[in-house]
């Protein structure tokens, strides 16, 4: 938490949260944590009554540009900066108005607008009913929309115009109140690609197999894709969806009899999601990479037997927007789901809401089994979870210690993945950390964010001298609005093409074998990957994170390169049995320990086991008190040094934590089966924030083995 504790309280509410009454509306509760906001002083948006004209309003209010916000169904109007007061009030006063906002940013982030809607996620705490529920929303003029699937005592409150206060006001003065454990408001925040091609010319599909042989092409650095194809070359009962900006449906790469399966564009709300807008090039590559057909023209995609689920996106990743995403796709049998994108600012956890989509895709996918959720790591040369010392950037746009965090990347149901080259090292803009599954490879080139709103592009530190390594040759749109008239690219890269090699991969992985679960799939690839090695420090920050720890996880590479044959044969491989345990150990420690406020270092209580048998269950209870939750992050610690993030700072102003994690809520502990269970064992608890203390009461472990 990062804000100043409350004294006192005006509201009367009981004091939970750190937010000061003076401070409600430039602070916003997301994912258990507060942000600091910065509105925008010469710009505001508006939803207009449907089927009302906003010509005459944009006159009133003499706004000199009008842009569409889709997501949120919001229009941004730009006026001059003395004008804006004026001109909120002439919007509001409006008929042909519903709701109106001011733009917002986040403080030291000035390049990406936040827009607010009218919505509220609400998560009441248990004693309250739903009665209960509606009147303390009611009091503030909210009225309920609908539940939250899959979290209980979860509403979606819609802000009315008896409101006395916007959605970031109201929502801080909800978390005063001890019946209630998170209010966020839902925002909308634009998509960040995660790539864009340079004029340099490659070598086709080098990335599927080569052999070497000059200076920016090393042997290995592809993914063996021959090997895996004389197993599979994928079945048409296996559906990758990619979910990105458009798909060129027309192109001979996206034919064949079954291959396109519940096409949906999300932005215009039909069923045919073709580009349409000069850039949209983004999804036929991506899309090309993963599952281009084997049809005698164009290229072979990883996976070319699968079926391919194009989801034309939003562009703005509202709670809404993700929902509606990763509904469709579970909805419409979708058994991988391939995302080449991000938010556009650098640190933004995910909502409540965007969680919970996901996890539910990842969990019931596929009959329960789960679809395999594949993220791109990101282009920035930065962590998907830390700080950073900025310094060069262009206009000081960061400057300092700078935190960074990939909501998506860091979800523990989704396999993050970090960009490889042709020449066998890091590229030099791949993410990393220690949330990075796997690796595949790409293209090289400088770190690159694409802040375009602050009216300027590309304005990350660049890297001087060259950068060895081959481009990604894939699909184009066809046409001169593609990158390439000829209908292919040979420029594409990032980790926005590393991403749909892991689904192609993932997809071959599951044509060979369907009966594994989303947790298995991830699992194989990444005991199969190679231990790609760069011990090289990397040219920008001057690390050195190309190695292995005792775990054999690399924050560059993740567990390695994707291995595609390697994984395909371990498939085939495994049984398709859910595992059981012989026998049952059950040990809990109940010495109470203090967690120390803001220590970084935390606390390790040890629990120790003298069975050497394998694991084959693990289930982790945890009884913790704290007076804000939201401070901490939970983790096991296993003899051989593998930690697994049991919680992360998600439970914002709860002030008790008593449960359990198991295989079935938190997929990451499935790093710990098979390894023996002798050994000490810790729960590492820490304190990320100041003001707030407490402490763990007692943790138990129960091993199936």
């Amino acid at each position: 938490m990062t804000g100043p504790v409350n004294p006192s309280n005006s509201s009367g509410l009981p004091d939970g949260t750190g937010v000061l009454p003076e401070s409600e509306g430039v602070i916003l509760q997301r994912g258990g944590e507060e942000l600091a906001l910065e509105k925008v002083g010469d710009r505001f948006t508006v939803r207009p009554i449907p089927n009302r004209s906003l010509t005459e309003l944009a006159r009133q209010v003499s706004a000199v540009a009008a842009l569409p916000v889709p997501s949120g169904r919001l229009i941004e109007l730009q006026v001059a900066p003395n004008q804006l007061d004026r001109a909120m009030q002439t919007a509001r006063s409006s008929p042909d108005v519903s709701f109106a906002s001011h733009v917002y940013h986040i403080k030291n982030n000035p390049s990406t607008k936040i827009y607010l809607t009218d919505q509220i996620t609400i998560q009441f705490a248990n004693q309250v009913d739903e009665p209960a529920a509606k009147a303390i929303a009611t009091a503030l003029g909210l009225e309920l929309e609908q539940p939250v699937v899959g979290i209980p005592n979860t509403y979606v409150f819609q802000v009315t115009q008896q409101a006395s206060a916007n959605p970031v006001k109201l929502a801080n003065q909800l978390m005063r109140r001890t019946d209630v454990l998170t209010a966020e408001p839902n925002v909308v925040i634009k998509t960040q690609k995660l790539y864009r091609p340079n004029d340099t010319h490659y070598p086709k599909q080098w990335y599927l197999q080569n052999n070497g042989g000059s200076r920016d092409l090393t042997a290995n650095s592809h993914i063996a894709a021959e090997a895996a194809w004389d197993i599979t070359r994928g079945v048409r009962s296996v559906v990758v969806a990619v979910a990105d900006d458009g798909f060129d449906l027309n192109h001979p790469d996206f034919q064949g009899k079954g291959k396109i399966v519940a096409p949906r564009d999300l932005k215009r709300k039909d069923f045919l999601p073709m580009p349409e807008e000069q850039q949209e090039n983004h999804g036929t590559s991506c899309a090309g990479v993963a599952i281009a057909e084997e049809n005698g023209e164009g290229i072979v995609g990883v996976a070319p037997g699968c079926a391919f689920m194009p989801i034309r996106t939003t562009g703005f990743l509202d709670d809404d927007a993700i929902e509606q995403l990763f509904n469709w796709a579970l909805n419409n049998g979708a058994s991988i789901i391939s995302c080449s994108w991000g938010s556009s600012s650098v640190y933004f956890p995910l909502s409540l809401r965007q969680r919970a989509a996901i996890t539910r895709a990842a969990t019931e996918g596929r009959n329960g089994k789960g679809c395999v959720i594949v993220f791109a790591a990101g282009n920035a040369n930065r962590p998907v979870s830390g700080e950073v010392n900025e310094q060069g950037w262009t206009r000081n746009l960061l400057r300092g210690v700078t935190p960074w965090l990939s909501g998506f990347a860091v979800h523990p149901d989704v396999i993050a993945v970090a960009a490889t080259t042709s020449t066998g090292k890091k590229a030099a803009y791949s993410n990393w950390g220690t949330n990075i599954s796997v690796a595949a490879p790409s293209n090289n080139a400088s770190p690159v964010i694409w802040f375009q709103e602050a009216g300027f592009i590309n304005t990350a530190p660049l890297i001087s001298g060259g950068l060895l390594g081959k481009g990604v040759f894939t699909s184009d749109r066809l046409g001169s609005a593609g990158y390439d008239p000829t209908g292919f690219t040979q420029t594409f890269g990032g980790t926005s093409s590393a991403c749909p090699i892991i689904a192609g991969v993932a997809a071959l992985v599951l044509s060979a074998n369907p009966n594994l679960t989303a947790r298995e799939v991830r699992q194989i690839l990444q005991e199969t990957a190679d231990k790609l090695v760069d011990s090289e420090p990397d040219p920008q920050l001057g690390l050195r994170k190309g190695t292995y720890d005792a775990n054999g996880h690399s924050q560059w590479f993740g567990y390695g390169k994707v291995n595609a044959f390697k994984a395909v044969q371990a498939a085939q491989r495994r049984t398709a049995a859910p595992l059981s345990a012989s026998r049952r150990i059950q040990q809990q420690n109940s010495n109470a320990f203090n967690i120390p406020d803001f220590n970084l270092q935390g606390i390790a209580s040890p629990i120790q086991i003298s069975d050497s048998g394998q694991v084959r269950e693990v289930q982790v209870y945890v009884d913790i008190e704290h007076s804000f939750m939201g401070d901490l992050e939970i983790s096991l610690i296993a003899p051989g040094g593998q930690t697994v993030l049991l919680q992360n700072r998600t439970l914002g102003r709860r002030t008790r934590l008593q449960t359990t994690y198991s295989l079935q809520t938190t997929s990451a502990l499935n790093q710990l089966l098979n390894h023996s269970a002798n050994g000490r064992w810790q729960l590492r608890v820490v304190d990320h924030a100041q003001l707030n203390t407490g402490r763990l009461n007692s943790w138990q472990i129960t091993l199936g083995v």
